[in-house]
């Protein structure tokens, strides 16, 4: 069963109508700048207001008046504030404001309030009201900092565009399905798009012609990374725009908690695209996306890591454009830069490695070494992607090409996740990679000269203990702090 509230959330209209502020100090200057994101007549009842406060309610023309509580200041009031510091003579505030049955708040007296102020998020008309019944106040805004990343900061403008559409949109369309398909792509289609832009002149083109053309809307499609798997390493673009779709595309490396973030009511597909479970071809994919363009479908196409890297959607851009369908490129955070943070391990590192390969293990599995192969020899970081089954023949090409066997190596599976795995040890150990079975999720390896700057404490050596108690020769932490300290040096 949900828990009652003590509460219940509402507002109160306060557009030019007076709200009263007692106090000098910090507390009613909190509260006045809380009423300034309203259209409400503020007046301060403040007898020696201390000096910014003072200058505040003077540089904003704030009615003030400079005289000790009297119950006839009520009058008139729509809410009340006491906000003295002084519990005692905010109680007899409220007291006098209850005679005259006016709503008050006595700042930190939660038993003198008969409405408590929430966290604000302002995106006027449009706004969120957090509240905790006075039991977590520093809670409220930590989540009131959330909404707000998550929230448009031209959220306010576009319902104020709505509002001038209101009368329209009951006049020409028929209550029920069309009337809400038009306000859903209102708010998540070409419309908000012009105004987050800042193109006004052209979100209004836009709505006329949804207004009329409400069936037949153009379709979109966003090229999304879904980032390395961790929920909070989700961008705030990507997650706005998976709240707008109505088709969620998704890979099969995609956690599905990151899957349910988006729209509720949203359809969604996967596609696979797993090693040994791929569900749809490459070209079943393109079909998939421009036919629900087609539909005037708004898609999110959700790739693990970021889409423009070994995420193919170089074949997924052509096919859309030779559709004449619109699509945007949403980044995501790739897996090699999680891979690394899990590892606390420089990528670039000043004197010693001042480039970054990506690579992916089927690349050096071939019988030609590919060009960028001297630049590892000269020190660049390499970060193959789904290397494990392959990184045998990747530590001999290597080593084959003049890559010193005791180059430090970094292995994460399921980098930046609560079950990650992390692993160390050197190029010539890198063979055994492909005997952890119980490595199944996404792969990263990381190697060079630079990884030895790694922290390597909450990781194991990728060579295990042989059989008979007997144990392996010491390489990956020994030989990784040996290999730090020479870079040092």
């Amino acid at each position: 069963m949900t828990e009652q509230l003590t509460v219940f959330p509402a507002f109160f209209r306060v557009a030019q109508k007076s709200v009263a502020v007692f106090g000098n100090g910090d507390e009613a200057f909190a509260k006045v700048r809380l009423l300034m994101n309203t259209q409400a007549r503020i007046v301060a009842y403040a007898d020696e207001p201390e000096a910014d406060f003072a200058a505040f309610l003077a540089v904003n023309a704030i009615e003030t008046v400079q005289e000790p509580f009297r119950a006839v200041q009520l009058e008139g009031a729509t809410l009340v504030f006491a906000a003295t510091g002084d519990a005692a003579q905010d109680r007899v505030i409220v007291a006098a404001a209850r005679e005259q049955k006016i709503p008050a708040n006595a700042v930190d007296q939660p038993e003198f309030c008969d409405f408590l102020t929430p966290a604000l998020v302002n995106r006027a008309p449009v706004a969120v009201a957090i509240g905790t019944e006075g039991a977590g106040p520093v809670l409220a805004q930590m989540i009131r900092a959330q909404i707000d990343q998550l929230l448009s900061p031209s959220l306010g403008a576009l319902a104020s565009l709505a509002q001038a559409y209101r009368d329209a949109a009951d006049r020409l369309l028929p209550r029920g399905v069309s009337r809400r398909v038009f306000w859903r792509r209102f708010f998540s289609g070409a419309v908000a798009d012009q105004v987050a832009l800042g193109n006004v002149a052209e979100a209004r083109r836009e709505a006329s012609r949804l207004l009329t053309s409400v069936d037949r809307v153009p379709g979109h499609v966003w090229l999304v990374g879904a980032g390395p798997g961790a929920e909070d390493l989700l961008t705030l673009r990507a997650q706005r725009v998976m709240m707008e779709a109505d088709v969620i595309v998704h890979d099969a490396l995609v956690p599905q908690a990151i899957v349910d973030m988006g729209r509720r009511d949203a359809e969604r597909l996967p596609v696979g695209k797993r090693k040994g479970c791929h569900s749809k071809s490459q070209e079943e994919i393109n079909q998939l996306l421009v036919r629900l363009g087609q539909d005037g479908k708004r898609v999110v196409r959700l790739k693990s890591g970021d889409p423009l890297v070994y995420g193919r959607a170089g074949e997924e851009m052509a096919a859309l454009r030779d559709a004449r369908i619109t699509y945007e490129i949403v980044p995501g955070i790739t897996s090699a830069f999680a891979a690394a943070a899990d590892f606390e391990l420089p990528l670039t590192l000043r004197g010693v490695a001042s480039s970054l390969i990506f690579t992916t293990g089927h690349d050096l599995a071939g019988d030609v070494l590919p060009d960028w192969a001297r630049l590892a020899i000269s020190g660049a970081t390499i970060a193959v992607y789904m290397g494990r089954t392959v990184a045998a023949s990747v530590a001999a090409r290597l080593m084959q090409a003049g890559l010193p066997a005791e180059t430090t190596v970094a292995v994460v599976e399921n980098a930046s996740r609560a079950g990650r795995k992390l692993l160390h040890g050197t190029l010539k150990d890198l063979p055994d990679l492909q005997y952890r079975d119980e490595l199944d999720g996404p792969v990263m390896v990381i190697i060079g000269d630079a990884v030895a700057g790694a922290n390597f404490e909450r990781s194991e050596p990728l060579v295990r203990a042989k059989a008979g108690g007997e144990s392996a020769p010491v390489r990956s932490a020994d030989l990784s702090r040996k290999h730090k300290d020479e870079v040092r040096n």
